[in-house]
Parts: C-alpha cells; sequence; structure tokens
C-alpha cells in the first residue's frame, strides 16, 4: 500500500493531494514505528501491518505515499513509542471529522486548493487606514439557543458589517481546541477549523443561496453546494467575502502555548509517545505552563518550523491579511533566549511571503521595542496591543458614575490620546472593550460601566458615546468589540448556551436605544473616514479641564492641513459660551455632534447651529478662539468652513 513514489527532503507536512494519490508526512524523532491508517479511496485500511508502515529519514520524518488517495478520506496515524502505542491526530491535518466525538475524530485529506477564491483586486488596507472589529465565530450570530453560529453565520452579517463601516475583521481563535465552547484559547490542531463553526453538509442549501446572492452582487460566478461542504472551504468562504466587500481579515493566533491535553491521548502532546518524566519529555513542549497549557518548546528547530508552518498556511491557502499574537510577552518570557528570536523569524517570515501583512502583538507591559523591525534589535511586528487609552477613558467612564461632584481625571485620557514612546501612532491598537476585559467575571461593559444601576439611562447613553468617540477620534487604530456600537450590555461568554449572548434582537426588534446607538457608531466612523486628520499622526491637547470635564484637541495632516478640533465632555451639563482656541480664524462647520443621536432626532440637541466663527482673541496657544456649545456627555468635532 505504501510506497516512496512522488517523495523527496521537499515533501510537505501531513496529507496532500497530488497526482494520483497524496503523500504523507509526520514528524516522531523517537518513535519506533508510525502507520498510516485510513480509508483511501473506499478500501479501509485500519490496521497495524507492514503494508501501512510509514518509512523514517535520518531526521525522524516518516514518509508515505498512497495511490488513489482522494479528496475527503479519513485517515490517522498509529504511532508506537518507547511509552505506549496508539492513535495520534495529524498535527498538519487540514480538517477533522465529525465522524466521532472529539478528540478520537479523524482527520480529513483536503485539496488545499480547491476553493475558488474571487479577491484577486482585493488589497489590504494601509495600517493607519484601519478601523478593527472583534468578534467570537461562535457566539456572534447564533439562531438556536445552545448552537453556535459558524463562520458561513458570520457571511449573512457582512452587509450589517459593511453598513457599519469597519474594514479590518478580527475573529478569536478559529482553530480546534479542546473544549466544546471556549474562547480560542486552548488549541489543539493548528490547522484545522474549530468543528462547531462548521455547517454540516445537509444544511448548507439556504447558506450556498445566501452567498450566491452575494456573489452576484459583486459580478462573481456561483458556488456550488460541493464546493462548501468542507470546513476549510466555509472558512474561506468567508474570508473571500469580506474582501468582495472591502474588509480585511486579521486571524488570532495563540503561538505562546497549546490548550491543556487533559483525556486526550490524540492530540500532539508526546505524539512521539516517549515516557513520561516531565512534560520536558513532550515532543513540542517544555514543562513551562500558561493559561492552562503548556508553552512550545521554541529552542527546537522543528517546533519552531511547526508553527511558522502553521503561520504560512493560514497566509498562502487562507487569504488572511494579518495575525493578532497572543500574548507575546508570555511567549518570550517562557523561552527565555530563544522567544525574542523566535518572533523575529515568524514575523520576517510572515512579511517575506505577504508584505502588506499586518502583524499586531499583545505585550504586556507595553513596549516600543517588539514594534522594531528586527534587524534593529526588535520583536518585528507592525503593531501592539495598547491599553493606554482603554484603562483611563473606562476609569474616567466609571469615576463620572459617582456622580456630578466626583472627581474626573482627564489629565490622564490626555496623556494617552497618542500611544506615549510610539514612532508612528497607527503602531498602536487602542479600543475601550474588548474579549478579555469584558467577559463574564471581569470587567463591565462601558454602558454598564457608566451607569449600575439603569444601563439604559441617559448616563448611560451619553458616556458610552463618549467612549466611543474618543477612541475613534484619537490617533492609532481603533478596534470595537461584538455589541459595543449597539449599547450591548452584558458581559460576554463564549458558551451560545449563554444569557450573556449579544443581544441581536433588541436590535432587529427597534429597540430605540440600540438603534440610536448604532446609528452613532456608524456616523462616528463615517467621521473618521471623511476627516483625513482623524487617521493621521498629528494631535496636540490644547485644553484639559478637570473641574469641568472637558477635554479638547486639534488633529492636523502635516503640509496639508485639514483640521480637526475634538472637545468631549464628561459633564452632566450643557456648557454654553465655552470659549476654546481655535487653530485659525473663520468658520467652523459642526461636523459631529454626538447629543443628535439621543433620541434620535433629538429635539432638543445642544449644538452650535452647524458651525461657529471663529473671530475672538488669543487662547490655549492659537491666535483665536471662538464660543461654543458643548452638550452634557457630548463630543462636538469642528473642521474648517
Amino acid at each position: 500500500m505504501l510506497s516512496q513514489q512522488n517523495i523527496d527532503t521537499a515533501t510537505p507536512m501531513g496529507a496532500t493531494l497530488g497526482a494520483g494519490g497524496a503523500t504523507f508526512r509526520a514528524w516522531a524523532p523517537r518513535a519506533t514505528n508510525v502507520y498510516l491508517n485510513g480509508t483511501f479511496a473506499g478500501v479501509p485500511r485500519w490496521d497495524q501491518v507492514p503494508a501501512q508502515l510509514m518509512a523514517r529519514d535520518p531526521n525522524g520524518y516518516w514518509t508515505g505515499f498512497v495511490a488513489g488517495v482522494r479528496d475527503g478520506d479519513p485517515y490517522k496515524f498509529y504511532v508506537v513509542g518507547n511509552g505506549n502505542a496508539g492513535y495520534k491526530r495529524d498535527p498538519y491535518a487540514r480538517e477533522l471529522a465529525a465522524d466521532a466525538p472529539f478528540p478520537h475524530c479523524n482527520c480529513i485529506v483536503r485539496d488545499g486548493t480547491a476553493y475558488p477564491w474571487h479577491d484577486a483586486a482585493f488589497e489590504t488596507p494601509d495600517f493607519a487606514n484601519m478601523i478593527v472589529y472583534q468578534l467570537h465565530i461562535g457566539t456572534y450570530a447564533v439562531s438556536g439557543f445552545g448552537k453556535a453560529s459558524t463562520f458561513l453565520d458570520v457571511i449573512g452579517k457582512l452587509d450589517y458589517l459593511v453598513a457599519l463601516g469597519i474594514n479590518v475583521l478580527q475573529p478569536l481563535p478559529i482553530d480546534e481546541v479542546e473544549t466544546t465552547t471556549s474562547q480560542g484559547y486552548n488549541g489543539s490542531d493548528y490547522f484545522s477549523p474549530d468543528l462547531p463553526y462548521v455547517v454540516p453538509a445537509a444544511t448548507l442549501g439556504p447558506y450556498r443561496d445566501t452567498i450566491n446572492r452575494m456573489l452576484a452582487a459583486k459580478g462573481a460566478p456561483p458556488l456550488a453546494i460541493e464546493q462548501l461542504v468542507s470546513g476549510p472551504n466555509q472558512l474561506k468562504a468567508m474570508i473571500d467575502l469580506c474582501h468582495l466587500y472591502g474588509i480585511a481579515v486579521v486571524f488570532d493566533v495563540v503561538y505562546n502555548h497549546a490548550g491543556g491535553f487533559d483525556g486526550d491521548d490524540e492530540s500532539m502532546y508526546f505524539w512521539d509517545r516517549m515516557p513520561f518524566r516531565t512534560n520536558n519529555d513532550s515532543l513540542y513542549f517544555t514543562d513551562q505552563g500558561w493559561a492552562g497549557g503548556l508553552s512550545f518548546a521554541l529552542w527546537n528547530r522543528d517546533v519552531r518550523q511547526f508553527i511558522i508552518n502553521s503561520a504560512r498556511y493560514y497566509i498562502e491557502e487562507f487569504h488572511v491579511d494579518g495575525f493578532r499574537y497572543d500574548e507575546v510577552s508570555a511567549l518570550v518570557n517562557l523561552n527565555g533566549g530563544t522567544g525574542w528570536s523566535f518572533c523575529q523569524d515568524l514575523t520576517s517570515t510572515a512579511r517575506f511571503v505577504k508584505p502588506r501583512f499586518i502583524q499586531n502583538a499583545e505585550f504586556w507591559p507595553v513596549n516600543p521595542d517588539v514594534v522594531r523591525p528586527g534587524n534593529d534589535g526588535g520583536a518585528g511586528f507592525d503593531v501592539m496591543q495598547h491599553d493606554g487609552l482603554r484603562g483611563t477613558t473606562r476609569a474616567a467612564i466609571e469615576q463620572c458614575a459617582h456622580g456630578a461632584s466626583a472627581p474626573v481625571d482627564l489629565d490622564a485620557i490626555a496623556a494617552q490620546l497618542y500611544p506615549p514612546s510610539f514612532r508612528h501612532a497607527w503602531q498602536a491598537v487602542t479600543c475601550v472593550e474588548n474579549h478579555d476585559i469584558v467577559k463574564a467575571g471581569e470587567q463591565q461593559r462601558i454602558a454598564a460601566l457608566a451607569d449600575e444601576s439603569n444601563h439604559r439611562s441617559w448616563y448611560a447613553r451619553s458616556r458610552s458615546r463618549v467612549a466611543t468617540a474618543l477612541l475613534l477620534t484619537a490617533p492609532g487604530i481603533p478596534m470595537l468589540f461584538m455589541g459595543q456600537e449597539f449599547l450591548e450590555d452584558k458581559q460576554w461568554s463564549d458558551n451560545p448556551g449563554s444569557p450573556n449572548l449579544i443581544y441581536w434582537q433588541g436590535l432587529e426588534s427597534g429597540d430605540k436605544s440600540m438603534v440610536d446607538h448604532l446609528r452613532f457608531t456608524q456616523d462616528a466612523i463615517r467621521l473618521r473616514w471623511s476627516q483625513p486628520a482623524l487617521r493621521g499622526e498629528s494631535i496636540r491637547v490644547f485644553h484639559v479641564h478637570n473641574g469641568n470635564r472637558v477635554v479638547a484637541f486639534h488633529r492636523w495632516i502635516e503640509d496639508a492641513g485639514q483640521d480637526v478640533v475634538v472637545v468631549a465632555s464628561l459633564s452632566d451639563a450643557t456648557y454654553r459660551g465655552y470659549s476654546i482656541g481655535f487653530p485659525g480664524p473663520g468658520r467652523w462647520i459642526e461636523v459631529f455632534n454626538s447629543d443628535v443621536y439621543d433620541n434620535w432626532v433629538n429635539p432638543l440637541v445642544a449644538g452650535n447651529g452647524g458651525g461657529v466663527v471663529a473671530d475672538g482673541g488669543p487662547m490655549h496657544g492659537f491666535a483665536t478662539s471662538s464660543s461654543i456649545v458643548i452638550p452634557a456627555n457630548g463630543v462636538v468635532v469642528f473642521a474648517r468652513g
């Protein structure tokens, strides 16, 4: 059955379809035997006989070619080691089968070139021109209680996301995990989409119809059901449609550890089945733990290559536009002298494969060296998560909730509007909510933080608008967390059976607070797109008054002007005749007023009648000034007339 036909030193890892069959390659340097089992071309071969024994090369790689293998054939490796013997899933399996409960399911041979892409014209946006939307696939679009939403359900929300105005979609990790429900950070099979996110073939019809309607709207040919059967192709369809509709896709990847493998004897844990003394004897891991899992042994060249191959796989086969790397600080700390050099290797490889690929590192505490080029001693990432604006804004919102006389620290916000110590503002990805902060058991959503007694009160609504407006008018790459855009007030859970799901039903039934807040967020995003200065580098905070709870800042484009003035207030009272400086004399148009969105269209809006004339004396370092109206708990934005 097995031969060495079509095998050479360049044979890919895992199962790879080719002329007349498929090659198989696995790494098990300390195993005594590795057998390939499966049902190939309808013929079951599930016993350990010499005909199924793979050949070992001097570097511990086991190979074989099987004629007649087809897309969809199930397979698995049977590994005999010095500790024990038994089945192991292929760490490079493109898909796992739903033929048995995880973790005892088979691997599936898949043709990585079979999906008919339509996105050749798509180009990843410039990093400075990104607005990110973070979501969790399994709970984003739940249609039935306890049933996870899927990659194809996300396609059903694409019209909504386009209308929202974001241009980067960032799902939480999508690869197979060790638990039934998960945020995605306990990954086990790094090349396989998570089984609950895949629609069974029998129920694909309505999804196919939605996809083909959306393809037709862009002049693209339709897909057949057969092209959507596999999990990888469903994920590719999600990315493909996002690209056709102008949205980049950034994967959240977890390379600092793999999820705990308790009870999963078929995982990559002790893959070559060495006797257990410590976890240092495991092929891929060390005895260093993180978040309930084990750190990868990044000192080992083959382990490093496994992770780099995973990154290349998603870039090359799935056309992803970037990665958000989970807890790079943990990766570095757990791997001594090898972690930093591994980051340099990883980031340089990804950049070589796809030059416009955005690489976003989560690293605590924030360290600008992380976004320095690798050839300059940095880790080579492009951007990194930044908690400065998030922490200070959330603190101010919480301080306001203690009453009109409570002290509020706007100096702290002012100090973080431009990310300190960064060469470029776009090197910081900022937010006021994300999956870590507002998950169940952690911090509250902004609406609940703003008024813990009534999450739909005027205080909650207006302060939430201020928080999001500050995010969207400040330098950096802003990121929204699912539901934030329509005033979701519940902490989130990764369990699709939880009562903490985002409240689509309220939005769809016309809950006015939610509908109005969604309109506000859409228009705040449009404001960022329409005013180039809001996406630029330049900012000067020219007025902070903690007693009045007012902060004002100037945005502009160097050598081009396009000036914008942003004034934000967390005061419970409206200010009339409040004097502020302006960068130049003449008419300034009020291009945005958050107060309009309260009970849209707010009949009692406190505004500036469409604009003001700056004809007053010097103020706040500017040559001229004007008196303006600042709505209570509001944000007004002015641009040159």
